[in-house]
């Protein structure tokens, strides 16, 4: 466990392991990269390190792998042999070639080389050819199969830049905005439980759900609005009054096509307050191009890992207490923006 100070190098491989995701852990609610390498007594280079492999490769990536080889294993593969595994992995899924499983890890990479050539490799020496091939470990990037990819290239190359052009010369600023549902028996993530037993999470039939709109922009602002009826044009219009009385310039704000967005009592709304806002439309199905997505799988993240909400209010209550702290983290908003799949809004 590169960079860690003191008696730490000498604790067994569980308990560096735990360190590094209880580290990550604290990064991802918001704590300071230095205040967490004082908590756990390590270096701020090992912090800085296992949050880069925790967005490249995510859990997976922090757990502590055995050391050394087996027997049996090898080390060369030929150069047509590589080719043909690296175009394997681009081009199937594992189950497509008679392994287990939709996804490709270093493991099933291990099996898919041996079960074509009897050479067998570690996951670290599948690693070593991966990078080699100029493979890295990506999050999966779902895509609806309604979804034009040519809406979408339009997009990206035509109405975006013009947006953030039209934006520049009115001297105002544009926000990503979208809405996101949370009920009071939704559970994300992992816990710890018994090998081979399925830990069980109790619901009860008294369900209660909030609703929350939410609009960022580069700059590290956020604006929300948390309520408890359903999503309509009247609910939009309040949202776009409320973020409209922050600023005293003019607001590009992008959304997805949902019809209250497009409804005729937001077009009214909107046709009074031309010199103060203005709504752009993404392409339909195409939920990756928003940067606000992010802020709502944020939420639903952090959510389960506060106490459990008895009733509607407080489940309210903990929605805008996440809010009021993402506001004032204005770098883990900007973050969102670094997403490789958003990346796109910093483009010049």
């Amino acid at each position: 466990m590169s960079g860690l100070v003191g008696d730490a190098r000498t604790w067994s491989p569980d308990a560096q392991e735990a360190v590094r995701l209880l580290a990550v852990s604290a990064l991802v609610e918001g704590r300071d990269r230095v205040e967490v390498a004082a908590l756990f007594k390590v270096s701020a280079r090992a912090v800085n390190n296992w949050w880069v492999k925790w967005q490249a490769g995510g859990r997976e990536a922090l757990l502590s792998r055995a050391r050394g080889r087996r027997v049996g294993e090898h080390q060369v593969l030929s150069e047509a042999g590589q080719a043909a595994v690296r175009q394997a992995v681009l081009d199937h899924t594992p189950s497509g070639l008679g392994l287990s499983g939709q996804l490709w890890t270093r493991g099933l990479i291990g099996e898919l080389i041996f079960k074509l050539y009897g050479v067998r490799f570690t996951e670290p020496g599948v690693g070593k050819y991966l990078k080699r091939w100029g493979l890295t470990f990506q999050r999966l990037d779902k895509r609806a199969v309604e979804q034009d990819a040519e809406a979408v290239r339009l997009w990206r190359e035509e109405t975006w830049p013009a947006v953030r052009a039209r934006a520049k010369a009115d001297r105002g600023e544009v926000l990503f905005g979208d809405q996101v549902g949370i009920r009071s028996d939704q559970v994300t993530g992992r816990t710890w439980g018994a090998k081979g037993t399925t830990p069980v999470v109790r619901r009860t039939g008294n369900r209660f759900s909030v609703n929350a709109m939410s609009a960022i922009s580069t700059r590290g602002r956020m604006h929300f609005m948390v309520f408890t009826e359903s999503f309509d044009a009247k609910v939009m219009c309040r949202f776009l009054a409320r973020i409209t009385g922050h600023f005293d310039h003019k607001i590009h704000l992008i959304v997805d096509r949902h019809s209250a967005h497009r409804s005729k009592t937001v077009r009214a709304w909107l046709a009074d307050r031309k010199d103060e806002i203005e709504l752009h439309f993404l392409p339909s199905y195409s939920p990756e191009l928003n940067p606000d997505e992010l802020v709502n799988a944020d939420l639903k993240r952090s959510l389960p890992h506060t106490h459990r909400a008895r009733n509607q209010a407080e489940l309210a209550a903990e929605t805008r207490r996440f809010f009021h702290r993402r506001q004032r983290q204005p770098h883990i908003i900007t973050g969102y923006f670094k997403a490789p799949h958003v990346r796109y809004t910093l483009d010049t």
